[in-house]
């Protein structure tokens, strides 16, 4: 199975690669998004280390369990060859009402035929006023008009 793009990266090739992450972690299926990974993916992300497809779709499924009316923006950090690093900050409330906007860098290697094979990640979170949330789209994919990241000043 491919995954266009595919590497080596370029800046075009690039942006859209990181577009299209962000677009499969909006639609909130683990099931969907864990299909951009390798079969022996490995992630590092907080204080877990899923190995492999099944383990990543079980991550997001916990993960989605708890952020409930997850927004994402991920932007273009750096690239190189099979490599890119992105920044990204996401907005969730849990299930008493409290919103949080988590910000990281992740950096990604792919396989030569556009799979992730391995997806280092780097989050902090705070909690939010609801009056402070800047992602506002409705679920799903967020608009090509909605600022990204720098627009935003984060």
């Amino acid at each position: 199975m491919t995954r266009p793009p595919l590497p080596p990266f370029d800046e075009t090739s690039a942006r859209e690669k990181v577009r299209l992450a962000e677009d499969g972690w909006n639609s909130r299926d683990p099931a969907k998004v864990a299909l951009a990974y390798t079969e022996d993916t490995k992630w590092r992300n907080r204080a877990e280390f899923p190995e492999g497809r099944d383990e990543a779709r079980l991550f997001l499924e916990r993960k989605w369990a708890k952020e409930l009316d997850y927004r994402l923006i991920k932007e273009l950090w750096a690239f190189s060859g099979n490599r890119i690093a992105v920044r990204y900050a996401y907005e969730y409330r849990d299930d008493s009402g409290n919103w949080f906007r988590a910000y990281g860098n992740e950096n990604w290697e792919f396989a030569e035929y556009g799979l992730m094979q391995n997806r280092h990640a780097s989050i902090n979170e705070h909690p939010i006023a609801e009056g402070e949330r800047l992602f506002r789209w409705p679920l799903g994919r967020r608009p090509d008009d909605h600022p990204g990241l720098s627009e935003l000043g984060l």
